[in-house]
């Protein structure tokens, strides 16, 4: 599909086959020419030659994946980026790559991932933009664009802090080992992200310094905002890294203290049957010389006896404290 920019009004049409985009590059108007799908790349490479775009850019929007990139070659100005989004859950992370080429009176989009209206919000604004747009409006669509992909990013970002908090909460309530999987998941989903977006911290520095004909002013200033969002996205890549760190602190904290509790509970009940069993041990011998084995009540004064030294062991670790349990779930 394509969005023409005829002096009278903007247009939106569906293109049936290439010959219709050769009548419309002839005819010298503006237009935005949007891809979606990249099932046939023998019909990509054939409108972009006859948008006169060198063939040296074929592989870079064809070819997939390709690492994210702002590049420039004569007139004609590359842009690639991934579309991050989440499916079903926010530990698993779908990448589909965007490229965009912009030249003289031709803006061309292509979208690995079909989709039923791309940049939906951005064509309603072409439609509707007073004053009516022109050729001078496609390098704001450029960074629009790109913006609009790098926005995206933002809602994603507040959805993993979220996730963390609970994550978080939940380690110190209940250590499971799924909590700490979890964890690590978000943290590769952050680096992904990182790795996606690392290259356009120093390529959209060179960019700046080419002096591009074909982007006006308002397109340099936006591609200088969108090197600020790249610098915004870091830095909450960089927050929620650490709690990442946080969870798997509070994890392993947790987990040290349930060990602790078992520990001291193996070691009440050994404090208590120690002295138990030193009894027991001593009677269990078989000797003959052993004047209480003819009591006539030894048995129940054996029992007594260490009923009296479990009830005070029992007594006296109660009042210092041992019994309380530490890992309880607390409001």
């Amino acid at each position: 599909s394509a969005v023409i920019l005829w002096p009278r009004g903007p247009e939106r049409r569906l293109l049936r086959n290439l010959g219709e985009l050769q009548e419309l590059k002839e005819q010298n108007v503006p237009f935005w020419l949007r891809i979606t799908g990249m099932g046939q790349p023998h019909l990509i490479r054939d409108a972009l030659e006859r948008c006169h775009i060198p063939m040296v850019f074929a592989p870079l929007v064809l070819d997939t994946p390709q690492s994210t990139r702002v590049d420039s070659i004569g007139d004609v100005i590359a842009v690639v980026l991934h579309r991050l989004r989440f499916s079903r859950d926010p530990l698993n992370l779908v990448s589909d790559q965007v490229s965009m080429l912009l030249t003289h009176n031709c803006l061309i989009s292509i979208e690995e991932a079909p989709s039923g209206e791309p940049f939906a919000s951005l064509t309603d604004w072409l439609l509707h933009k007073t004053p009516i747009a022109g050729a001078d409006d496609l390098d704001d669509l450029l960074h629009y664009m790109v913006d609009n992909i790098l926005d995206g990013i933002f809602p994603m970002l507040e959805q993993m802090a979220n996730r963390l908090d609970d994550l978080e909460e939940a380690a110190l309530r209940d250590p499971r080992p799924r909590v700490l999987t979890r964890a690590y998941q978000l943290r590769a989903n952050l680096r992904r992200i990182r790795q996606q977006l690392w290259p356009l911290r120093h390529q959209i520095l060179l960019f700046l310094r080419q002096n591009q004909p074909v982007m006006g002013p308002d397109g340099l200033l936006g591609f200088q905002e969108m090197a600020q969002n790249v610098d915004q996205i870091f830095d909450s890549c960089e927050i929620l890294r650490h709690q990442c760190d946080a969870v798997t602190e509070a994890h392993m904290a947790s987990t040290g203290n349930r060990m602790n509790q078992i520990m001291k509970t193996l070691t009440i009940v050994s404090t208590i049957f120690a002295p138990l069993t030193f009894i027991a041990g001593i009677y269990g011998m078989n000797f003959d010389n052993m004047p209480e084995l003819h009591w006539r009540y030894g048995y129940m004064a054996s029992l007594v006896l260490m009923g009296a030294i479990a009830t005070t062991q029992a007594i006296y670790l109660w009042r210092r404290g041992w019994f309380e349990d530490w890992t309880a779930p607390r409001r």
